[in-house]
């Protein structure tokens, strides 16, 4: 079967067909009001565990209208269920020293200027093998997408920063980390060069968890040293008063 979407009817969802599962993927019949309105309804989403993709719904994200930064990650591990915070384990404590790297003062500064979410806000279980964490697939990215993009329409950030390859593929599709990793782009996907014109601004990050090995090439360090030193850029132009 060839991946795609088939509308069913305004305000009751679209079908989305993968390589070998169907699932119908809910639309708001009307935008929310507000930010925390759509968070409510957010934790109590059930979608997955309703498509039997996880055992358990508990939607991981943080953050409050007003903040100018959007970082999306793959999804939230067992840590970051157990305590309901996004990147709140080992990748997320790799994750703070980048972000300290990039001009933010402490974990509480990139915490209070920062809303974070997930391709999947939910903890999509360890791989069969039991070698680290499942990625979600893409079924599971499509029952979540209405979710992230009420929060592009509400929040309306300045900078999204997508965090490893699944967020990537969402918003600069087509493209490889090797060729995006230190570099800004528009919504479109045209690179950047000086101030912003026009926002939102992307500024793509490798996944700091040890399961990837992108990293392991010093080359590769590099381009994240100019990852965040564009990041520290884009942030002081979105909230200077930060």
């Amino acid at each position: 079967m060839t991946s795609g979407e088939e509308m069913i009817s305004p305000g009751v969802g679209r079908r989305y067909f993968g390589e070998s599962e169907s699932v119908l993927v809910p639309t708001q019949a009307a935008p929310f009001r507000s930010l925390s309105s759509l968070q409510r309804e957010q934790r109590a989403c059930t979608r997955c565990a309703q498509a039997g993709f996880i055992a358990q719904a508990h939607p991981v994200f943080s953050g409050h209208a007003g903040q100018r930064v959007l970082l999306i990650g793959q999804a939230p591990g067992p840590v970051e269920q157990d305590q309901s915070r996004p990147f709140a384990g080992r990748a997320g404590r790799q994750l703070m020293r980048w972000m300290i790297r990039a001009g933010f003062r402490d974990e509480a500064d990139v915490r209070e200027r920062i809303y974070m979410t997930a391709m999947t806000t939910c903890f999509p279980g360890r791989r069969p093998d039991g070698a680290g964490d499942r990625r979600p697939s893409a079924a599971e990215v499509a029952l979540c997408t209405p979710w992230l993009d009420g929060v592009l329409a509400l929040l309306r950030p300045q900078v999204i920063i997508p965090i490893g390859s699944l967020a990537l593929e969402r918003f600069l599709p087509g493209r490889r980390l090797d060729d995006v990793i230190g570099r800004a782009f528009t919504a479109t996907g045209i690179p950047i060069s000086g101030s912003p014109q026009v926002a939102p601004v992307l500024v793509p990050l490798p996944h700091p968890s040890g399961q990837s090995r992108w990293l392991n090439d010093p080359a590769r360090l590099e381009l994240l040293d100019r990852a965040l030193g564009t990041l520290r850029e884009m942030v002081e132009w979105a909230d200077p008063a930060g």
